[in-house]
């Protein structure tokens, strides 16, 4: 079980050069943009996510399975939980990065950046669960000790939503896949919505992450009409589900290449922070736009069901005109889902 690999900008940079003409921006932060990656705002246009109604996520808590969290100043004042089932430490710490890149694309304010990088709901209280290592690699009883836990703590901290940005290929061991899928499904039962990444090991059919294919909220990567001609955008590897199959998968799709959130790296030197933000590619970073946009329907409608937040999503989605193993229900949208 891991993150698979998520794709930072100098990464895409190396593998690609020659390939890009963007035109270099001035460094931001300690990040050099590229006119043509993926800013929040433009995420935003692509699923009309700017059209919140003032909403912000509120009252609605949300739990990350993930590498942790880091004590990125865009994130302060969200996490009201914190466990290690990993190293067993007592204090919120991300080792990796994935996570806190997640949890930024989630709910961070953009303090750093004046609001231009900030989450899709930036009010949420965050419950964080450390599953994934300094590697992004973890145990499948790590992943399902945190889900236990979830379970547990769920009605004391009234948590609405599981983001799980973790790609599980397909397992050796079928028992551990069905375990997986089970537990899903009880946290399900809960009342929970549980959202869940594609995974990258597309573009095959049947490429679904393990745990994506059962009652979860499944999600792929798609970026509209940004980066057709970039080999390396996510939709080239985001994970598929198998034509006509009885479980028609992925459920919707949502941006994931070169998304800038929060830098695990960040570090304050003379009064200044640098290295704030970071690019990273995947169908992580879409998993939370989809629970974000989650969130803030759930604030908007406190009674509404898991059930029918997952029918909101789906029936609301913009069709892309894509074959259903590629895109679901269509790319997230956010206006709709609100109105």
């Amino acid at each position: 079980m891991s993150m698979e690999e998520d794709i930072s900008m100098e990464e895409w940079r190396r593998r690609n050069i020659g390939t890009m003409n963007a035109e270099k921006l001035p460094a931001y932060n300690g990040l050099s943009v590229c006119r043509g990656f993926f800013i929040m705002q433009r995420v935003r246009r692509t699923v009309e996510g700017e059209f919140t109604e003032g909403l912000d996520g509120s009252g609605v808590t949300v739990a990350v399975l993930d590498t942790g969290l880091g004590g990125h100043p865009d994130l302060l004042g969200r996490p009201v939980c914190f466990r290690d089932f990993v190293g067993r430490r007592e204090q919120s710490y991300d080792d990796n990065g994935h996570g806190t890149h997640v949890c930024g694309i989630l709910c961070g304010s953009g303090r750093l950046s004046g609001g231009r990088y900030r989450g899709m709901a930036p009010r949420i209280r965050l419950v964080v669960g450390k599953v994934l290592d300094s590697r992004g690699d973890g145990r499948t009883d790590a992943m399902l000790e945190g889900m236990d836990w979830v379970l547990k703590i769920r009605e004391k901290y009234e948590i609405r939503i599981l983001n799980i940005s973790v790609g599980i290929g397909s397992m050796r061991e079928a028992d551990k896949e069905r375990v997986l899928r089970e537990k899903v499904d009880e946290i399900w039962e809960k009342g929970i919505l549980v959202v869940c990444a594609a995974g990258n090991k597309g573009p095959g059919d049947g490429s679904i992450s393990a745990v994506g294919g059962g009652r979860a909220v499944t999600v792929g990567c798609h970026d509209g009409s940004y980066g057709l001609d970039n080999p390396g955008r996510c939709e080239t590897y985001s994970g598929r589900g198998e034509p006509g199959g009885f479980m028609r998968k992925p459920d919707l799709v949502a941006p994931g290449t070169d998304i800038i959130s929060c830098n695990v790296h960040c570090v304050k030197i003379g009064g200044v922070f640098r290295n704030a933000y970071v690019a990273k590619s995947g169908t992580s970073m879409a998993t939370p736009l989809v629970s974000g946009a989650a969130a803030l329907a759930f604030q908007k409608h406190p009674g509404m069901s898991n059930e029918e937040c997952r029918q909101g999503l789906q029936f609301t989605a913009t069709d892309l005109g894509l074959p259903w193993n590629r895109q679901g229900w269509g790319m997230l949208n956010v206006r709709r889902l609100l109105g």
